[in-house]
């Protein structure tokens, strides 16, 4: 092939689930077991297996010891019995009592009934009495699907939710959002389309703009919630799905003192970008907490690779999300303490005797 020449390949033509080049790149691999600091994971799914009973939780305490994981933050938008009940659990522990925390949840059904903000502000303060340390995962539904009680779509920013939002900042409790999908999710699946392979495989995480509202209206809701409530702790899931547009997550960072971004499953994005993503991780080094997602105790490494390491050119652990490579963006210590636990502990005051065991 010669430059504005294009010719056909010889032999039969790969699909692109097929076609798997080795690279014959040498260069110094220095892949992490451990982070190099403890982390608290803000986003954390750990299932039964690890927090369901007693002895699930001795048997966690030592996966999290090999990845270096101090603290692990259950967000599963529960609160009520279900809630009270884990945290029970987990102070039975002896071994576990200070290294699991839960986020309480906000039921979004009846919105728009009387008396649906007081009886769930009424819940909110139940649960931080019951040890609750934050607020969320509230799920991407909220936007996309739920709906209020006269069957319209709940808008992110529904003036009758803004009750319940002033009394988490009241509460000091940080409020966990995740909003919408990759853009990509919202865009025709055409093959200009970077996540084509992934919606190809699972169909069910496109979102036909016959059926939901777009990418950029659910940013707009979402970002008004942010700024009518400025006493309010929020953070945004996944870096809000803008860390492959990083002047855009940095403009609403300057705009909104009051909000935070959790980093996990967008490592594909921060690390095809070291050098953007290292200027922006500096400077934004109080705004963005770690954050795993889906627990798989063998993914953590790659996330200290990227974080800590000058690693070139080595795969990201799930092909289907990223086809391209990942690079370390070698960040400082002093970044590194804020991203893996300080900046947690600054915004979850309730965490009392957990931050034990932290450096100082």
């Amino acid at each position: 092939m010669r430059p504005r020449t294009c010719l056909a390949p010889e032999g039969k033509v790969p699909s692109i689930v097929d076609y798997r080049p080795k690279s014959t790149l040498k260069v110094p691999s220095t892949m992490r077991m451990k982070a190099k600091f403890p982390v608290v994971d803000f986003h954390g799914h750990p299932g039964g297996a690890q927090i369901g009973s007693v002895e699930a939780l001795e048997r966690f305490g030592p996966t999290l010891d090999s990845i270096n994981v101090r603290l692990m933050v259950v967000a599963g938008n529960v609160s009520g019995d279900r809630l009270t009940q884990g945290i029970a659990l987990v102070n039975q522990s002896k071994t576990m009592k200070d290294r699991v925390r839960f986020l309480t949840g906000i039921s979004f059904n009846g919105v728009g009934t009387p008396g649906w903000a007081q009886k769930a502000i009424a819940q909110l303060e139940a649960d931080a009495k019951a040890g609750a340390v934050g607020i969320g995962e509230v799920g991407k539904g909220f936007g996309l699907s739920a709906k209020k009680a006269d069957g319209s779509r709940l808008k992110l920013n529904d003036p009758e939710l803004a009750p319940v939002f002033e009394a988490a900042g009241r509460l000091k409790l940080a409020v966990f959002i995740h909003t919408a999908d990759p853009q990509e999710f919202f865009r025709e699946v055409d093959y200009t389309n970077e996540r084509w392979l992934e919606q190809s495989l699972f169909p069910e995480r496109r979102y036909p703009q016959d059926r939901y509202p777009s990418f950029d209206q659910l940013m707009a809701e979402r970002d008004s919630l942010f700024r009518r409530h400025p006493k309010t702790t929020f953070v945004a899931a996944h870096l809000g799905w803008h860390a492959n547009d990083l002047g855009r997550l940095g403009k609403m960072f300057d705009a909104m003192p009051n909000v935070l971004g959790e980093m996990g499953a967008v490592l594909y994005d921060i690390g095809r970008q070291p050098r953007a993503a290292h200027d922006f991780f500096v400077k934004y080094q109080d705004r963005i907490l770690f954050g795993k997602d889906s627990f798989q105790p063998e993914e953590y490494p790659y996330y200290w690779r990227v974080l800590e390491t000058r690693d070139d050119y080595f795969d990201y652990y799930r092909d289907y999300h990223a086809f391209w490579k990942l690079y370390g963006i070698d960040l400082p210590d002093a970044v590194l303490k804020k991203v893996y636990y300080q900046n947690a502990l600054r915004i979850m005051p309730a965490l009392g005797a957990a931050a034990m065991g932290f450096p100082k």
